[in-house]
């Protein structure tokens, strides 16, 4: 008899070669109806594939990350039997599931092409073979047989793939008339697949690489139920009104110019309001927790990022050298803050009664990225971060742990991002040549992060071997609006750095000891940050960092004046605003001040002016009615001191 350890930590008996759809229906029919997959001691796998040992094992459904992966994976194949079907002698490359969905990479040959046209007939020919239930079949297949196989089909990319398997460790799927070389797990069979939709056709060179042939790239997504396609399409829509180039460019915050160079952002006057905001309001935190600002040059000697590594790690692909008159003195754009600042510990002794330093700087950064993977601002190739390194003992890491995270929360919460995620990542355990440093080190890095994590009350996943090869972190993975997940704020552990440096400091002993550096960046990037952040709003910034908080509309010339009045006591105030000097009749001024997405208009005329009133209009919701200029004022700021303390929104009326 096997003994199954559940989730729950409860243990069932099932004999001998029992499968992961013998352990769902013994839990319950319902579960294994709705079973997409097992996950057996770690390791995803087909659901009827036999279990010969005792074994902790969870039931995948659709609900589960790694149900969704097998789903769209199958439904990967399912694609690949379609385009064969409609076109044969179709060459495959590979076709893996993605985030949302999947996408096959295939060759049609001289002459042939497909296009969005053609891919409602690839959904339809997919549909008609889901409701075959065909059934995916895995089948061990020696190296020799699988030559032989792709040999006969003349599938050359197939055999290129082959050429770096071992035998042994070959396997195919077969669903249906197609029979694919792969890996595995898959759905038991395709009648889940209900609802599909294919989005695009791309290019993508074969393996990455642009020397080889060039290929046709088809992604796709599909679900177990119709409605939830229909909301899924729907929120693709949304993101397309989000999408931060596009608002980014309405709004006028920022540009790019082929002139300036790809990759490199302009911001205009609005977006560099909205960017000195976002670094005031952070500044104001990190002097509050102790924080050093410090500056350092956008450049640095070859040498300093050998010593760090990062020459290393970002010399072949990076910005070339800079070369001097002075032969062989090179200077690199610099790809990383930390090794500056390290050489700042570094300009005078320290003593245990020193540490912590904290060093914060918002050091703008230089990295070469390949042009088809530049991507409005959150791909760029110049970019700033809100970078600071903490210097502490060992028995100080939880404690600076805590603090950050406690920074990192502050931010979420006045920037309104509710969901998130703290995402530990540790070292692998079975490979730790991957990693530097001593086991007792990490031992105590990794459960400072456990610990600090717990104290806080974080909900949080662990990843192992996701760590950073000097230390682990932890990342905040954060859902916008409409449900897509970011990478913002992050903190991590480094041994590594202050070693190659060799910083120290004098211990209570006197002996020198090497300190603890921590990385942190609560929003990543300003760049990348601001472009989530206009995503997830909409373009409809928190009150507080709006760049313009208010417009004045006078009803028509005959009251510029007073508009003018108004708008000073509101400057006094230190209220961001403008006053609409323009010949145009009030429904123009308010449906422009409409598309700026201005949070308040302030509505003059003769009303207004003999009572020394403004009428408010709000963005998105209409008139709030007429108030003195003062108590909209009042309102206003305790509207944004509400919102600084993360209290419920509210509006002004």
């Amino acid at each position: 008899m096997l003994n199954i350890t559940l989730p729950d930590g409860s243990v069932r008996q099932f004999v001998d070669g029992a499968t992961g759809y013998d352990v769902a229906a013994g839990i319950s029919e319902g579960l294994a109806r709705n079973a997409l997959g097992v996950r057996v001691n770690g390791e995803v796998r087909d659901l009827h594939r036999p279990i010969d040992q005792d074994a902790q094992v969870a039931i995948l459904t659709w609900n589960d990350p790694e149900g969704k992966a097998s789903f769209w994976h199958s439904s990967a194949h399912l694609m690949a039997e379609a385009l064969e079907a409609l076109y044969p002698g179709v060459k495959l490359g590979i076709g893996p599931s993605i985030e949302n969905g999947f996408y096959y990479d295939i060759d049609l040959g001289e002459g042939r092409s497909i296009s969005t046209d053609d891919l409602p007939e690839v959904e339809k020919k997919m549909l008609e073979l889901a409701k075959k239930k065909s059934q995916f079949e895995r089948k061990e297949v020696s190296k020799a047989d699988a030559i032989a196989y792709f040999t006969e089909k003349q599938d050359p990319y197939k055999l290129d793939l082959l050429e770096r398997l071992e035998d042994g460790s070959i396997t195919f799927y077969t669903q249906g008339d197609f029979t694919d070389l792969c890996r595995g797990p898959h759905i038991p069979d395709t009648s889940p697949i209900k609802a599909v939709k294919l989005l695009n056709v791309a290019g993508a060179y074969w393996r990455g690489d642009e020397k080889n042939k060039q290929l046709t790239r088809i992604y796709g997504i599909t679900f177990p139920k119709a409605k939830e396609l229909t909301e899924y399409l729907e929120r693709l829509e949304e993101a397309k009104r989000r999408d931060h180039r596009k608002l980014g460019k309405e709004l006028e915050l920022f540009a790019f110019s082929e002139k300036v160079g790809a990759g490199l952002p302009l911001w205009l006057p609005k977006g560099t309001a909205l960017r000195e905001r976002l670094e005031q309001f952070l500044r104001r935190a990190q002097i509050k927790a102790g924080y050093q600002p410090v500056v350092t040059p956008h450049i640095g000697s070859k040498e300093l990022y050998v010593t760090s590594g990062h020459y290393e790690k970002y010399g072949a692909d990076s910005f070339q050298p800079i070369k001097t008159p002075n032969p062989g003195e090179e200077f690199f754009l610099k790809p990383m803050n930390c090794p500056h600042h390290c050489e700042i510990y570094k300009t005078k002794p320290r003593s245990y009664r020193d540490l912590p330093v904290r060093f914060a700087e918002f050091g703008t950064v230089y990295r070469y990225e390949q042009s088809g993977e530049l991507h409005g601002l959150t791909r760029v190739r110049g970019f700033t971060q809100d970078d600071a390194h903490i210097f502490c003992r060992p028995d100080q890491v939880k404690e600076e742990f805590l603090k950050v995270i406690d920074i990192v929360l502050y931010v979420l919460k006045a920037l309104d991002f509710p969901d998130f995620t703290a995402q530990i990542s540790l070292r692998d355990p079975e490979n730790k040549a991957k990693y530097i440093g001593s086991d007792e080190n990490w031992e105590k890095a990794e459960r400072a992060i456990i610990e600090a994590a717990a104290e806080k009350g974080l909900t949080t996943v662990t990843e192992l071997g996701e760590a950073a090869f000097y230390g682990p972190k932890l990342d905040f993975m954060v859902r916008d609006a409409i449900g897509r997940k970011w990478q913002l704020g992050t903190i991590q552990v480094d041994y590594n750095l202050p070693e190659r440096f060799e910083l120290e400091y004098v211990a209570s002993d006197n002996s020198r000891q090497r300190p603890v550096m921590l990385h942190r960046a609560p929003f990543g990037s300003l760049e990348r940050f601001v472009a989530v952040l206009i995503e997830h709003c909409g373009g409809n910034f928190p009150l507080w960092l709006s760049p313009e908080q208010f417009a004045v509309l006078p009803i028509s010339e005959k009251y510029q004046e007073y508009a003018q009045q108004v708008y000073d006591q509101l400057v006094q105030s230190e209220l961001r605003g403008t006053v609409d000097h323009r010949d145009e009749k009030i429904g123009r001024k308010i449906r422009d001040a409409e598309v700026s997405k201005v949070p308040y208009m302030l509505i003059v005329g003769e009303k207004e002016q003999a009572e020394g009133i403004v009428s408010v209009r709000r963005h998105g919701q209409g008139d709030v009615g007429a108030m003195p200029i003062a108590e909209f004022i009042s309102s206003f700021q305790q509207q944004v001191n509400d919102m600084m303390d993360g209290k419920p929104a509210t509006t002004i009326h």
